[in-house]
């Protein structure tokens, strides 16, 4: 199928994106004519009449119709969506990594906007914007009462327009406007450097269009920089996915050729496949293998692989592979157990259908849906202690999730009440430190000197010993029960 699937469109996967999608450019879906319940389709054409003659005030037919689809495909699994134009586009942006906009990564802080770090090379690095800064106004608009989605699509435009924000800057307590003009932006889903001598560190934010390229650069550097690495660690925190063919070819990266990475299985003969590592599997038309320009020690060189409740689908397809290979030591958190496979298909230019037809499974056959990657070593989050894992939401957590086929988990009790009590913790714990310092402490950024679980896996690297977490156990799948 990978060869077949290819050729139709995009091989995507990820928490937000879908598990596993192809997106195939045609407009009518198979046997989309056959069995039609012909009374229920009726009813359903007497309620829009009803609607369209009887509500209050006039209705938009094309919103009722969409509204209609997108409540049928909601109501199958968190993961099936209909793409309305905004919807597609923003899906579309998210797969390739591409937007137009100013290039920050952000996030919200007492109401407005916190900008956690401006995109190297972006108009916002080039004007200046710095870690921490909030913004208070976006032009003559201000940000406190607005939510996320709607600061952005402020902050996003047409290309080389101008956008005015107003920034408060803590450090050095004062406000001013900076005027940036939109580009667009690249996002970068790969870092890394070496930590100290010997060791180096990967990190690979999202599975995008260039992630594949960027891991090979990446990984070049390193050795360039460092040609006799003893350890690297592969970072898939809170990754959520993204392209099949970048987690195929990142697995490749340290497996023996034509090992098998992912396979699929599901109900339609497009939906059953094998993926393995090999070129052919996530090379695009045209393009030269990103792969070759790796050293040979790549193969060898002793790895850990970070994970925890965030890693998603991709990631997960990356650490399952590694593990079932022995190729790696995964350390961390329970990953979050997205295995479950999309196909996209456009029903017009600006629409499209996002439906799950499979599942997938590691190379031992274990399905990833609804449980997840098992670390080999279970680590906290801080020496403190894991400190929000218990608020993370899982793929088990969510309601009308689809079950493992291999035994499912059920819904959690304990897990819920554990998060209710761990997020009143936090928020007294929050309110009682602002009082002291005025902000509460941030979770350590990931890569930094006060990484505790990448310290933990250089510690198994050299052979030192690991903190391994005391609490942390697995979310073992229980069997369903009518």
């Amino acid at each position: 199928m990978g060869v077949k699937l290819k050729v139709a469109g995009w091989l995507v996967l990820g928490a937000v994106a879908g598990a596993l999608t192809t997106l195939q450019l045609e407009a009518t879906a198979r046997n989309s004519v056959t069995q039609l319940p012909i009374e229920e389709l009726q009813q359903l054409a007497a309620v829009f009449g009803m609607v369209k003659s009887d509500y209050v005030e006039p209705v938009d037919e094309k919103k009722l119709i969409g509204d209609a689809i997108g409540g049928m495909v909601a109501g199958l699994d968190p993961h099936s969506q209909y793409f309305d134009k905004k919807t597609f586009k923003e899906f579309r942006e998210q797969t390739t990594g591409r937007f137009v906009g100013i290039g920050i990564e952000m996030g919200m802080e007492e109401g407005l906007v916190k900008v956690v770090s401006p995109i190297e090379g972006s108009p916002a690095f080039r004007a200046g914007l710095k870690s921490g800064d909030l913004i208070t106004k976006i032009d003559d608009t201000p940000v406190r009462g607005l939510s996320v989605d709607q600061a952005v699509k402020r902050m996003r435009g047409e290309p080389n327009t101008r956008v005015v924000l107003t920034i408060f800057r803590k450090a050095e307590n004062r406000t001013f406007p900076v005027t940036i003009i939109r580009e667009e932006i690249k996002l970068i889903s790969v870092r890394g450097k070496v930590i100290e001598p010997g060791y180096a560190w990967v990190r690979v934010n999202q599975f995008q269009d260039h992630t594949v390229e960027d891991f090979a650069k990446k990984v070049d550097e390193l050795y360039k920089q460092e040609p006799n690495l003893k350890g690297l660690v592969l970072d898939l925190r809170n990754d959520p996915g993204g392209l099949l063919e970048g987690a195929v070819a990142i697995s490749a990266a340290f497996l023996p050729t034509d090992s098998v990475v992912v396979t699929t299985n599901g109900q339609i003969a497009d939906s059953k496949a094998t993926f393995k590592a090999s070129p052919e599997y996530y090379m695009r038309r045209g393009n030269t293998d990103p792969l070759k320009r790796l050293p040979e020690a790549v193969k060898k060189v002793p790895l850990i692989v970070l994970v925890n409740e965030g890693s998603a689908s991709a990631s997960e397809i990356v650490a399952g592979a590694l593990q079932d290979y022995h190729r790696a030591t995964i350390m961390g958190a329970q990953t979050f157990g997205k295995g479950s496979v999309q196909t996209v298909r456009q029903l017009s230019a600006d629409t499209a259908l996002k439906i799950t037809t499979a599942r997938y499974y590691t190379p031992s056959g274990a399905s990833i849906q609804a449980k997840g990657i098992v670390p080999d070593v279970m680590l906290d989050e801080t020496a403190d202690g894991n400190l929000f894992a218990a608020l993370r939401v899982r793929e088990a957590d969510l309601e009308k999730h689809l079950q493992s086929g291999q035994g499912a988990e059920q819904k959690d009790e304990a897990r819920e009440k554990a998060r209710d009590e761990a997020r009143k913790k936090l928020e007294a714990e929050n309110a009682a430190t602002a009082l002291r310092n005025g902000v509460p402490k941030p979770a350590p950024e990931f890569g930094s000197a006060e990484d505790f679980q990448l310290a933990q896996a250089l510690n198994r690297l050299k052979g030192k010993t690991v903190l391994v977490s005391k609490t942390a156990i697995e979310r073992k799948a229980e069997a369903q029960t009518n």
